[in-house]
């Protein structure tokens, strides 16, 4: 009978979810926050069920001769090291959809306290001075509501909006106007979002493209009066042009549950009288950290008593006789579906997958998995080969799978074809002798390249004098060519290159590449 250590605070349903399903169980709740003590006892699990005061470090794993799975009740792991737990084969999980409801409720009640001034109103009225027209609040009814981020949360947000008479604007790269219309909102760019919106709520990973998404320049494009509502992550928001906006009076209000750092006990916001902050409560209900509690204990008991995998933070759903064949396919589709993701920036409709020969025969679904992980996580950040699957079917995104039989030159190949509203973009690859991934067509333009970790692509018409002025160019920035592929549709039509690069290029850098003459696109790849 597998064991599972409890070393935080989780419901009695839980641990009782444990036992129903044949798991013996220690509920020890105080016994993470001493490191020593669970240093100690660690060897004796198979599980480890936990919240946020245990700290999983490399230490703690070390000493985890029997531990199978660790899985975190909430999305946060930065108290597990999921790095030392993937080398010891240590599956990690966490329960990314438990708080969905509870943040979204949040971010609402945040945004009626905001426009009615709530707090400020309250200890008014507890000083007795009883300022009953000095709180002139504003409605919510037929105000224009922006969403940036329109996925899992923003999404709940969207329809409790709507039922409060709200129009609701999104802006969301990977929102398809098919989903737009089943949440009932208007699709549109951020500039259109930020010059119509009466009320702002961010519902966004923290990921480079997003952060300071609410920057100086953005605020400007803000109608008078907008106010604002974040409780999605601290960064997405320029804090200091922030209080500059509110301080002006361009932006009549904020209501903030995040910061960028946290805890937040001595920021400036806090001084003015029209923001509202709460200490990152939006996963803060009882029903969410009984929902988070209740799904971790169902997960880790599948893993031990069935080997069902569920939201793994750091493996795909891969069996132990599966592992050697498998895996450098999977890596294969992951760094295919990256190559097209970091291409792609309009709303993804439709990816299709096609495996043909050897990879055709394997357990295509972690493949899969890992295909659509590598499309999306460039825009969304906070995904996994797990959870990716699910945030494509939730945002519309149809996947279509193909296997057959090996018909051309290759042992195997992957190819993967991404639909947007504007494009089709197709990529394929496959594995040499040496199980090291190579790309063999990009856009129907064969050609063959090694990934590398830095890349840069370039399409470009094919004209004499383009590789040399590249070349020459990549030269004079500084940027040293460890390897050079090039290809072509027919002679004077489109060409690609694929330089494999020492480094990364800066944006200034990048931005000099693309106005070379003749150059159609100019990218940076990261693998």
């Amino acid at each position: 009978m597998p064991k599972v250590l409890v070393s935080d605070k989780l419901s009695p349903t839980a641990v009782q979810i444990f036992k129903d399903n044949g798991v013996e169980v220690d509920y020890l709740p105080d016994l993470g926050k001493d490191k020593d003590k669970l240093f100690e006892v660690i060897g004796q699990y198979d599980g480890l069920a936990i919240r946020s005061a245990t700290k999983v470090t490399e230490k703690i794993i070390s000493a985890a001769t029997n531990l199978k799975v660790i899985g975190r009740a909430g999305i946060g792991v930065d108290n597990v090291d999921i790095p030392a737990a993937t080398k010891k084969g240590i599956i990690v999980m966490n329960t990314p959809f438990g708080n969905s409801i509870t943040t979204a409720e949040h971010a609402i009640a945040m945004m009626m306290a905001l426009a009615r001034q709530l707090p400020e109103a309250d200890a008014s009225t507890r000083a007795s001075k009883w300022e009953k027209n000095r709180f002139m609040g504003v409605e919510v009814t037929n105000k224009t509501l922006g969403l940036i981020g329109a996925g899992n949360i923003g999404s709940i947000v969207a329809d409790r909006a709507i039922g409060l008479k709200m129009k609701v604007i999104a802006f969301d790269p990977f929102l398809t106007p098919e989903r737009a219309q089943t949440l009932g909102v208007e699709k549109v760019e951020l500039n259109e979002l930020l010059a119509r919106a009466d009320f702002i709520t961010l519902h966004t990973p923290l990921i480079d493209a997003t952060r300071n998404i609410i920057n100086a320049e953005a605020l400007a494009k803000t109608k008078k009066g907008v106010r604002i509502i974040n409780c999605a992550r601290g960064g997405l928001i320029d804090e200091a042009a922030l209080y500059d906006a509110l301080k002006s009076g361009h932006v009549a209000g904020a209501a903030l549950d995040v910061f960028l750092e946290e805890p937040a006990t001595n920021n400036p916001l806090f001084e003015l009288p029209n923001v509202i902050c709460t200490p990152h409560l939006g996963a803060s209900t009882t029903e969410a950290q009984e929902n988070v509690a209740l799904q971790v204990a169902e997960q880790i008991s599948a893993y031990l008593m069935t080997g069902e995998i569920t939201n793994a933070l750091n493996f795909p759903s891969i069996s132990a006789e599966e592992a050697p064949l498998i895996t450098p396919w999977v890596k294969l589709a992951e760094a295919l579906g990256s190559f097209a993701g970091q291409l792609t920036e309009t709303a993804i409709t439709g990816v299709k997958i096609e495996f043909e020969g050897t990879p055709a025969g394997l357990n295509i679904r972690p493949m899969v998995a890992a295909a659509i992980n590598g499309v999306l996580k460039p825009s969304l950040g906070d995904i996994n080969m797990v959870s990716a699957p699910q945030i494509a079917k939730d945002r519309g995104i149809t996947v279509e799978t193909t296997t057959r039989d090996q018909q051309g030159a290759y042992e195997g190949y992957i190819r993967l074809t991404v639909t947007t509203e504007r494009q089709t973009r197709g990529i394929a690859g496959t594995l040499f002798a040496n199980g090291k991934p190579r790309i063999i067509q990009v856009k129907d333009i064969n050609m063959e390249a090694e990934l590398s970790p830095s890349m840069l692509y370039v399409t470009n018409e094919d004209k004499p004098g383009h590789i040399g002025r590249l070349g020459t160019l990549l030269g004079t920035l500084g940027i040293n060519i460890a390897n050079f592929n090039l290809g072509r549709a027919e002679v004077g039509g489109d060409a690609i290159a694929l330089v494999s690069i020492d480094g990364t290029l800066t944006e200034p850098q990048l931005a000099e590449i693309a106005a070379l003459e003749g150059v159609k696109q100019a990218k940076a790849l990261r693998f």
